[in-house]
């Protein structure tokens, strides 16, 4: 019987290995391949899958990056605060700001008048703006708290323009006009203090209001005549306001002695 077992390899061979040879030897393939038959079985990837595996991870870092980096971007938009409105103050608007003054009661016309010479007679480029100060004013009809919009200054309009000969003559020959404001007879432009108090400054285009409390109808120190009850007719010096309770006190001569009165501000008028 032949003995087809393989001769074991000389001294030489198996302790030198041939340079370059990069063959296995059977004992190493045997159990190279028992190796890997039981990595497969634990369900170890091979090389492929492990490729496929880090070009899944790689995709999925590289999203959760991205979702972070937006979720970052999102929470710096939603923190940052909102632009700050653009104000413009009339102050700054071409030309100066002059007060007029007019016939009391005919304001409206006389600016009507004022605006209509300015385009007829083409001074649009010299007489840019005139105005009636109006400025919020708390009143009691029937009982109740209004705020109604008044003249700031009866008799007296603003006017925006760039002041020579021709516009101060456009100007002070309209009807209804009986001169500027100044002293000397020459026009005083206003400061800028001023125009912004009595001008309502614009927020993005929205007329603000001018004032952050509404002025009250009657102040301190005011004389106002009774209307009703049993001081009807008296007139009286305001010594206090309360306007949560609508009231006010006021000093009223009864017999020759000043008595401080409590009436409610519907109770009331002023001279």
């Amino acid at each position: 019987m032949t003995d087809h077992h393989t001769p074991p390899p000389s001294d030489a061979t198996a302790t030198e290995p041939v340079a370059g040879d990069t063959s296995t030897s059977p004992e190493q393939a045997e159990v190279d391949v028992t190796a890997w038959n039981e990595a497969l079985a634990e369900g170890a990837p091979n090389d492929s899958d492990e490729v496929d595996a880090d070009v899944a991870l790689a995709s999925i870092a590289q999203a959760e990056d991205i979702s972070s980096a937006d979720v970052m971007v999102e929470d710096v938009e939603a923190e940052a605060p909102p632009p700050e409105p653009v104000v413009e103050s009339p102050y700054d608007r071409p030309g100066k700001w002059y007060v007029l003054h007019t016939q009391s009661g005919y304001e409206n016309k006389v600016r009507q008048n004022l605006e209509a010479r300015t385009n007829s007679m083409n001074m649009e480029g010299k007489i840019h703006e005139v105005v009636i100060p109006m400025e919020d004013v708390v009143e009691f009809k029937a009982g109740k708290k209004v705020v109604v919009q008044k003249k700031m200054f009866p008799g007296y309009l603003l006017v925006r323009c760039r002041l020579d000969d021709d516009s101060w003559y456009v100007i002070r020959n309209t009807p209804g006009v009986t001169g500027f404001v100044g002293a000397g007879n020459k026009p005083s432009p206003l400061p800028r203090r001023d125009v912004e108090t009595f001008l309502a400054v614009k927020v993005d285009e929205v007329e603000a209001p001018k004032r952050q409390r509404p002025r009250l109808q009657y102040e301190m120190h005011e004389t106002v005549r009774v209307k009703e009850g049993p001081f009807a007719d008296f007139s009286g010096e305001i010594v206090e306001i309360n306007e949560d309770q609508l009231k006010l006190k006021v000093l009223v001569n009864i017999f020759g002695r000043e008595t401080p009165v409590e009436l409610e501000f519907a109770q009331v008028a002023k001279l």
